[in-house]
């Protein structure tokens, strides 16, 4: 024991030096952020248990299983000179059981929960209603660049439909801190997607909107109005906004668009509404000829100016009217010109994954152990 205490001297300074290398990336990477990580695997912190044991075998145990060759004496070797190597031979032994933890560690997955993503931000927060009753299928004139590219390829003619899904994407993609909303109504109102600031998804779930979603027997103007109140009701943003698209008369619906107007100003809330169309009379496809071209008759569907008139005025908002597409997308532009800007909060959940920041210095350190074995501390025999 009085020989082997100064080597387990040697192999605790080691320990102590090669470990606080080790962690010392890591800590300079996140600092004090890492006394509040989370591992996602914590089972594979029990491998943590096998350190002490490859560290035993790495150094003082790994002398039982080195050969030996019997001489007489060992008094001259004794006496000889030694040299750094003998003073650092248990270091691949440290390297090696250092690396067993450093890995561990990695695996057991830590994340950073003490990084919220948060800035603040100017923004509104909008709710897009789009009509989507049966006249939204009339036809509606459109320049050739502006035509959706499943239009523009195909025969048929744009539908208004197409037309609004076209501008009220164009709409979300220019937005960079509005959270958005979007309701669709016929017979009764739905929502697509509550204000939110994931962009790409409203694009995705308005790109995939059509005739048949919902029951497009009526429009419920006012059932729609409200349940876009209900969506901003609690919302923290000091400018709330809805942007109303329809192209007929409210008809169905147990609220009625007065009333819903009203709680929009209970709630802080304008309402911006565009009418599509102007009651004259449109084309609307009616079925195929025997040769597979689209048939188009004449239809009229009713608008109701004043009652949109009045629900923008009663909420501080502005009215609308757009007979084609390049009057609807002024319209939409123009609405975001009149919103007023408020600051608000965006925040995301940031779960940032810590564990390459450990596994680094586990890697470097089997390397190290694996060429200081090969080379200086080469053991003979």
């Amino acid at each position: 024991m009085r020989r082997l205490a100064p080597r387990i001297g040697i192999i605790a300074g080691l320990t102590l030096v090669c470990g606080v290398a080790a962690l010392a990336y890591p800590y300079a990477m996140r600092g004090a952020e890492w006394w509040n990580v989370q591992f996602r695997s914590p089972w594979a912190l029990l491998l943590l248990l096998l350190v002490p044991v490859v560290l035993w075998r790495g150094t003082i145990g790994e002398d039982a299983r080195m050969p030996r060759l019997r001489i007489g004496t060992l008094q001259p070797l004794a006496a000889g000179p030694r040299g750094p190597r003998a003073w650092f031979r248990d270091l691949p032994g440290v390297l090696r059981a250092l690396a067993v933890g450093m890995i561990a560690l990695s695996l057991a997955r830590p994340i950073s929960l003490a990084r919220p993503d948060s800035a603040d931000e100017l923004g509104i927060d909008i709710v897009l209603v789009l009509d989507l009753s049966g006249s939204m299928r009339a036809v509606m004139d459109a320049p050739a660049n502006q035509l959706p590219p499943e239009v523009r390829n195909g025969k048929l003619r744009p539908t208004r439909l197409d037309m609004a899904k076209e501008v009220i994407r164009d709409f979300i993609s220019r937005r960079k801190t509005d959270r958005i909303g979007v309701v669709v109504f016929g017979r009764s109102a739905y929502v697509l997607s509550p204000p939110t600031l994931d962009y790409h998804l409203l694009d995705t779930l308005v790109s995939k909107m059509s005739l048949d979603l919902i029951d497009g027997s009526a429009t419920a103007i006012g059932d729609a109005t409200g349940v876009a109140v209900a969506r901003l009701r609690r919302s923290d943003a000091r400018s709330k906004a809805i942007i109303l698209l329809t192209d007929g008369d409210s008809n169905a619906g147990a609220i009625s668009p007065e009333y819903a107007a009203h709680l929009a100003t209970v709630v802080g809330c304008k309402i911006y509404t565009i009418q599509i169309g102007n009651g004259d009379d449109v084309e609307v496809q009616d079925g195929t000829d025997l040769f597979g071209h689209p048939q188009y008759v004449r239809a009229r569907y009713p608008v109701n100016p004043q009652l949109l008139q009045k629900m923008s005025s009663e909420t501080g908002g502005k009215s609308y009217v757009a007979t084609d597409a390049m009057a609807l997308s002024r319209s939409m532009h123009d609405v975001l010109d009149s919103l007023e800007k408020t600051r608000f909060e965006a925040s995301a959940a940031s779960f940032e994954d810590l564990f390459p920041l450990v596994l680094l210095p586990g890697v470097l350190l089997v390397a190290i152990d694996a060429l200081l074995r090969a080379s200086w501390l080469r053991r003979f025999p």
